[in-house]
């Protein structure tokens, strides 16, 4: 039996209301914060009123835990799709290590995981599934170093997990010192520091060109940005 056409143009505009109303809790989140961000403002700034918001969410709560869970599902797929186009381990750790120093120039998600972590301590309610899905992120992405690394032979200091939390609190919390003063926390140095840091832990280095799964070579940069989304300058 086949659904009604009303019945699904419904559910279209729902997941549409849905999505634009994440979107805009992605942009108030970051600027305002979880606790100064107002249901009403998040709500205009879709194009809805505070009906629409409770239509779709039961509290603010639940719309910031779905707007984390759309962000971490979004990053492991970028990262998975991304490892998918080399075979070379070499090329998979260069690729690896463009993606980790460009996450460092995303400043709302730098904003969004520091309101996450806040979130988790302030709401100890919501703590073990706010862990759970912190696990889940971090898990897809050791999951691509120990990868890398044991098909090129390399070790890590530590191990695979400890080094993958590592890297993400360090880019973030120099990340937040960039966009505190950067006289302080120059752009530049912010690259330098996580691109030694990256290679102090695995032992990669700089390439300008790497060998994808087809077989042709491409700058790094080319390779990584197609699997990432345009960087966020301005909240």
């Amino acid at each position: 039996m086949k659904t009604p056409v009303s019945t699904v143009r419904r559910q279209e505009r729902a997941e549409t209301t849905r999505a634009r109303l994440i979107q805009s809790a992605e942009k108030i989140f970051a600027r305002d914060g979880f606790e100064a961000a107002k249901l009403e403002e998040i709500a205009a700034e879709a194009g809805y009123t505070r009906g629409a918001f409770y239509a779709n969410f039961a509290s603010k709560e639940d719309l910031f835990l779905a707007l984390l869970e759309r962000e971490i599902s979004n990053r492991i797929a970028n990262a998975e799709s991304l490892m998918a186009k080399f075979s070379d381990p070499e090329a998979k750790l260069q690729a690896f290590r463009k993606f980790f120093l460009t996450m460092c120039q995303d400043r709302r998600w730098s904003l969004l995981a520091l309101e996450f972590k806040l979130f988790a301590v302030r709401h100890p309610e919501a703590k073990a599934r706010l862990a759970a899905m912190n696990r889940r992120l971090v898990r897809s992405r050791v999951g691509i170093l120990q990868g890398i690394m044991e098909a090129s032979g390399r070790k890590l200091p530590a191990s695979a997990r400890s080094v993958g939390l590592s890297l993400s609190a360090v880019t973030h919390a120099l990340a937040l010192e960039h966009m505190l003063d950067r006289s302080l926390m120059p752009e530049a140095d912010l690259k330098k520091i996580l691109a030694s840091y990256f290679d102090s832990l695995t032992g990669a280095s700089p390439a300008r060109v790497i060998n994808s799964r087809n077989g042709r070579n491409q700058p790094i940069s080319k390779a990584v940005s197609l699997q990432i989304r345009p960087l966020a300058s301005n909240l």
